[in-house]
């Protein structure tokens, strides 16, 4: 590969993330607003809201994990309360001649919700395109790395269930950025020397055996 087809792939991936980031540099999308509160929460300038967030997190991981409560049941059993407490708090005032209480009208906002459907959607095609460009051979080094990560979440989901991975990678997100700006320095030097170690050993591999196989370019479809 010369200068100008990592030049091509450089341009293509800066479009790719502009086009996926772009709900983020648009001050008046809802989402854009919803991202800078979770930064907040992430890295930890809200002290109270994140330590609620992960307490709250913690607690669903021991009930359903731990105690292997259901989450239908759990579901069932928080609305029969409510729905009880409010009832009887109703017809309870109404005897003692009060005002019945005021519920809030609780609505979903249509925006955030078209424009979260939008991301994701973008985020499934280029998924696709992608697995599509991998399956058809064009990029060796690709289908090696996703081969190498999908084996490696196939050994991490035999290992942990969905719900102890969500709240460990919950964990994570609680932790790793946070660490990271207050020692970015240090992680940016050591992440160079890395990147520097990998680039080498993948440069070795990659002239003695992958350059070696033989990939024939995809052909167009002729259409009658």
């Amino acid at each position: 590969m010369n200068f100008g087809d990592h030049l091509n792939d450089s341009t293509r991936e800066c479009e790719f993330w502009d086009k996926r980031l772009g709900w983020w540099n648009n001050p008046s999308s809802s989402l854009s607003k919803f991202g800078r509160v979770l930064a907040d929460v992430l890295l930890w300038r809200n002290k109270k809201a994140s330590a609620t967030v992960l307490g709250t997190a913690t607690m669903i991981w021991v009930l359903f994990e731990i105690v292997e409560y259901h989450l239908l049941t759990l579901v069932a059993h928080i609305l029969i309360f409510t729905m009880a407490a409010l009832f009887f708090w109703a017809n309870a005032t109404t005897l003692v001649k009060k005002s019945p209480p005021r519920l809030p009208v609780i609505k979903l906002p249509t925006k955030p919700l078209l424009e979260l459907a939008s991301i994701v959607t973008v985020e499934i095609n280029g998924g696709l395109a992608l697995l599509r460009e991998i399956a058809l051979g064009r990029n060796l080094k690709k289908f090696l790395v996703v081969i190498v990560s999908l084996w490696v979440l196939s050994i991490i989901g035999s290992s942990f269930s969905l719900l102890t991975l969500l709240y460990l990678s919950f964990v994570v997100l609680h932790t790793i950025p946070v660490l990271y700006e207050k020692h970015e320095d240090k992680v940016d030097s050591c992440a160079e020397v890395a990147t520097a170690e990998l680039k080498k050993h993948y440069t070795f591999v990659s002239d003695k055996y992958l350059n070696k196989i033989p990939i024939s370019p995809l052909k167009p479809k002729k259409f009658a």
